[in-house]
């Protein structure tokens, strides 16, 4: 391409307007780096009264007829979610422009589609806002890491429940609580479901597994739980142990052993206690890291801010100066592929570590028949203790690993155990040797 390269903004609401502004007041730099002048031609919104910091020769209500015009270069998505958002990147793409969006829900969800369509046409999809916000791991995943070998990738990539879980170790308070401080603060949404319930972290799990496996991997296949179950005493008992409860999304590469299925790919987003000295344990407040561990390039973690206007824009206008770049030199970037396909394993069949807490009677034989009942499921046993005498007594286990479903079948065969008063703590445990 000759000329300016023109930019068609969709939505400027926290990411929107720190983008606009960027591209304003950065706009000799940026074309600097790109090649070529950089302008925006146009800000699809949907009440334009409400902008109005925004030039009003830019807002327009007719976002398909903004990513369709002629002169439009580039489309940048930032107005999230299914709909209308799918048909407009479609529309670009068609109508022979790149994309650079922040759609987490989005790509989990269609990325397959998006994907193709992109690659039919020719031109980019970039989306490195959609996943820990300031944190370069898109784009490390699918260029610099692209000839490794990637096992497996842990990361805290959900500011909010991050911040709660944190203030929960700090303060000893409960879920309500720091639920409420966080609300407080702006780190979490008047509806905080999507962070606390861990579909926000879900998406992004998908995201980064169709990356890092090159296997499609869903929202929709990612096993999910929140954190409003975790209570003051589980991250009490963590602490008892050197760990830390934090909410982990979990990618990783499970060998086949010979079988005829041959590898997997095992996705999910859940609490689970880590030792204090891994390098995602120090993460704390409303900040971001993913750890990732590679055959060759051994273990790798980044970190960052995981959200806010500034720091998602930033992602977002590395992108826009990459796909540029590639528009200037009249071929896109590199796609992502899916050839591995790999089957997603069931969260039944994943191997986890659970570390439990029982309320049980002081009498001889109770460490027994719970023993029994864990060797009964197959499940083996890496640590026991117990704590407190009399109607105080409580046993502490950690187990060794196996199927998520034997350890879930163990723990509901302890709750109908006589002996057991109570199941009052249930964790997944991560890292630990």
């Amino acid at each position: 391409m000759t000329g300016t390269l023109k930019v068609a903004l969709l939505g400027c609401g926290t990411v929107g307007s720190a983008v606009l502004r960027a591209l304003q007041e950065q706009a000799d730099d940026l074309g600097a780096r790109i090649g070529c002048p950089v302008e925006v031609a146009g800000v699809a919104v949907r009440r334009p009264s409400h902008h109005p910091d925004v030039p009003a020769h830019l807002l327009t209500t007719d976002a398909h007829g903004l990513v369709t015009r002629d002169d439009v270069d580039l489309v940048v998505e930032v107005i999230g979610g299914i709909e209308p958002a799918r048909s407009l990147m479609l529309a670009a793409f068609a109508a022979g422009k790149s994309v650079v969006s922040a759609n987490k829900a989005l790509l989990a969800e269609d990325g397959v589609v998006l994907h193709a369509a992109a690659a039919e046409a020719g031109v980019d999809l970039y989306y490195e806002a959609a996943v820990a916000g300031a944190i370069p791991i898109l784009r490390p995943l699918r260029e610099s890491l692209v000839g490794d070998q990637l096992s497996r990738i842990v990361g805290i990539v959900n500011g909010t429940t991050n911040y709660i879980l944190s203030r929960m170790a700090e303060t000893g308070a409960g879920f309500g609580e720091a639920l409420a401080e966080a609300t407080e603060l702006g780190y979490a949404e008047a509806d905080p479901t999507a962070d606390v319930d861990g579909f926000d972290a879900a998406a992004k799990a998908a995201i980064l597994a169709s990356l890092a496996f090159h296997t499609p991997v869903a929202a929709a296949d990612v096993h999910r739980e929140g954190i409003s179950t975790v209570t003051a005493t589980d991250v009490a008992r963590a602490a008892e142990i050197g760990c830390t409860v934090k909410l982990l999304a979990i990618c990783e590469r499970v060998p086949g052993n010979g079988s005829a299925t041959g590898d997997s790919v095992a996705v999910r987003v859940h609490p689970a206690m880590i030792p204090t000295s891994h390098p995602l344990a120090s993460v704390g407040g409303a900040f971001n890291a993913v750890f990732v561990e590679a055959e060759s390039a051994g273990q790798l973690m980044f970190y960052g801010q995981g959200a806010g206007g500034e720091p998602t824009a930033s992602a977002v206008l590395g992108d826009l100066v990459a796909v540029a770049r590639n528009r200037v030199t009249g071929a896109p970037g590199p796609g992502v592929t899916g050839y591995a396909n790999l089957a997603v394993r069931p969260m039944a069949e994943t191997p986890t570590r659970y570390h439990v807490s029982l309320d049980v009677a002081d009498k001889p034989g109770v460490l027994a028949s719970v023993a029994q009942e864990f060797a009964q499921h197959g499940v083996s046993i890496s640590t026991v203790r117990q704590t407190g005498r009399g109607d105080a007594a409580t046993l502490v286990i950690v187990t060794h690993s196996a199927p998520d479903a034997a350890l879930s079948a163990t723990i509901n065969a302890l709750r109908e155990m006589p002996a057991v008063r109570g199941v009052t703590s249930v964790l997944r445990v991560e890292g630990l040797q």
